[in-house]
């Protein structure tokens, strides 16, 4: 009997072993061009799965995500040029440091907030830094600011397969496996019951804010120098959080492989459609069309799809069971 758990653990660690593998010999396997897909979608499941941390697993639906993901951009451009002149991978932590003080700041009065008004404050945030980026001249106003080039596709694809990875394991060792992640579900499925439980509610919002928007920072930042050019609607704009909330809702919100399958997928349909008809707002009604189907068929998303079946079959050995039992 006890062995039993294990044994139905072993088709789900192969396909991850494998999926892992293939990841890994990836710049093998295909040209440049679809190198770059492969790399865009890491860093959109890795940027879901950051989201999630908070939107998912603690019930707090952030509009503004996208200011964290700009920070880390911003603080790398800041660094490596003149007169800084820092290496890259200097800039990361720099990018986490500063990203994590804005999140305390303002964390620590919004998360008294809840519902929309939690949302519509994260977004008024996202949008105070798209008017001051665009305002100063340091980050290059709206014209903004360029990156010293380095044309490597591997070196960003390891990047941000190594970062996905890591959020990927964060997470599952936080929110899956810890009871750190128990009190997070726990303030998420009433917060009222996880105080009166001797939870520190406040201070597990708090933990969970700064460490999603830190995680979104690092991606900031591999997206700036691969890009080599950003300026503030390309990582402060709200599109960017829409998408991260879209994916998770597609994929499963409050799970942990929910994000990577809906933004892997999401953002090769992306590519797939601007290969075939180019730049055009059909990518946009996807998006629409992909909300509605999710509301009325989908409410736990795909990866939902996998534990109910999962649900309905250990039923069934618990049926069988409880039958042979009755039977002796």
């Amino acid at each position: 009997m006890a062995a039993q758990p294990m044994k139905s653990r072993w088709p789900g660690l192969l396909l991850l072993a494998i999926i892992l593998v293939v990841l890994a010999l990836m710049p093998l396997l295909v040209n440049n061009y679809w190198l770059r897909v492969a790399t865009g979608a890491l860093m959109w499941a890795g940027l879901a799965c950051s989201w999630n941390m908070l939107g998912g697993y603690a019930g707090y639906i952030n509009f503004g995500h996208s200011a964290f993901f700009g920070l880390g951009a911003y603080v790398t451009a800041f660094l490596m040029n003149d007169p800084f002149g820092l290496p890259f991978l200097a800039t990361i932590p720099a990018g986490m440091l500063v990203t994590g003080v804005f999140a305390v700041i303002i964390g620590a009065p919004t998360l008294r907030l809840r519902g929309a008004y939690f949302a519509i404050a994260t977004w008024a945030f996202a949008e105070v830094l798209i008017q001051f980026a665009s305002a100063m001249d340091f980050t290059g106003g709206i014209g903004g600011i360029g990156l010293p080039p380095y044309l490597n596709e591997r070196f960003f694809y390891y990047a941000m397969f190594g970062t996905a990875a890591l959020t990927y394991l964060v997470a599952w060792a936080l929110f899956e496996r810890s009871r750190f992640g128990l009190k997070v579900k726990a303030l998420r499925d009433h917060e009222p019951a996880a105080e009166a439980m001797g939870i520190n509610t406040a201070l597990v919002k708090l933990q969970t804010f700064v460490l999603s928007a830190v995680t979104a920072s690092v991606f900031g930042a591999i997206f700036a120098y691969w890009v080599t050019f950003i300026n503030p609607k390309s990582v402060f704009g709200g599109d960017i959080t829409d998408q991260m909330v879209v994916m998770v809702l597609l994929g499963g919100l409050g799970t942990l492989w929910g994000p990577a399958i809906g933004g892997v997928t999401l953002f090769v349909v992306n590519r797939l459609i601007w290969m075939h008809w180019g730049d055009t707002a059909f990518y946009i009604a996807i998006l629409g069309a992909a909300i509605v189907l999710v509301v009325l068929f989908l409410p736990n998303g795909i990866a939902g799809l996998f534990v109910r079946r999962k649900a309905n079959a250990l039923e069934k050995v618990a049926e069988k069971l409880i039958g042979g039992g009755g039977e002796r």
